[in-house]
C-alpha cells in the first residue's frame, strides 16, 4: 500500500468514524430504518470510490456525504416506485381469455411474488419478458456482455421459480433457461 493509499484510508475512517451516526440518524428521519441503513451502506460505498473529490473541511466533508446519502435514498424511492408499478402492471395487465385457467393462476401468483424478487432479478426478468429485448439488446441497456445478462436472466428465473409454489407451474408454460 502506499503512503498516500495509506493516507486516504485513514482520512476515510477519520471520516466515517465522525460522520456515520449522524448520516444513519439523516437517513432514519427520510426513510423506514431497512431502507435507511441499506442507503447508508450504499453511501459509503460512493464516498470510498469518490473520495478525491471530497470537500477538504470537515464541516464540508460532513455535508457532502449527507448529499450522497440523500442521492441513495432518492435511487432506493425511484428503484421502490418502479417495482410498485410493475407490480400493479402485472396485476392489471388483461386477461387473456385464450389462456387456460392454470396459466392465468401463475400470472396471478407471479403478481402477488413479484416484489419478492430482488430490483436486479426484476429488472433483468422485465427487460426480456415486458421489453421483450434480445439477450443483446438487454445486455445493452444494462451495459454488460450478452453473456453476463444470460447468466442474470437464467438466476432471476430461477428465483422467480423458487418463488413460486410447484403446483403453480404449469406443464403447458415451463419457464426455459434460453432466450
Amino acid at each position: 500500500m502506499s503512503i498516500s493509499e495509506a493516507n486516504r484510508e485513514a482520512a476515510f475512517r477519520a471520516l466515517f468514524t465522525d460522520v456515520y451516526a449522524d448520516a444513519l440518524r439523516f437517513a432514519q428521519r427520510r426513510a423506514d430504518r431497512d431502507v435507511a441503513e441499506e442507503a447508508v451502506a450504499d453511501a459509503w460505498l460512493v464516498v470510498w470510490r469518490r473520495f478525491s473529490e471530497a470537500p477538504h473541511t470537515p464541516e464540508a466533508r460532513r455535508a457532502w456525504v449527507f448529499g450522497v446519502v440523500r442521492g441513495c435514498l432518492l435511487n432506493a424511492r425511484r428503484g421502490s416506485q418502479r417495482r410498485t408499478a410493475l407490480a400493479v402492471r402485472l396485476a392489471q395487465s388483461p386477461p387473456d381469455d385464450s389462456l387456460p385457467a392454470d396459466a392465468a393462476l401463475l400470472r396471478l401468483d407471479i403478481a402477488r411474488r413479484w416484489p419478492e424478487l430482488s430490483a436486479e432479478h426484476q429488472e433483468t426478468l422485465s427487460l426480456a419478458i415486458f421489453e421483450q429485448l434480445t439477450a443483446g439488446e438487454a445486455a445493452r441497456v444494462l451495459g454488460i456482455t450478452a453473456t453476463t445478462y444470460r447468466a442474470r436472466l437464467s438466476r432471476a428465473r430461477r428465483a422467480l421459480r423458487a418463488l413460486l409454489s410447484d403446483d403453480s407451474l404449469p406443464h403447458l408454460y415451463p419457464v426455459t433457461e434460453t432466450s
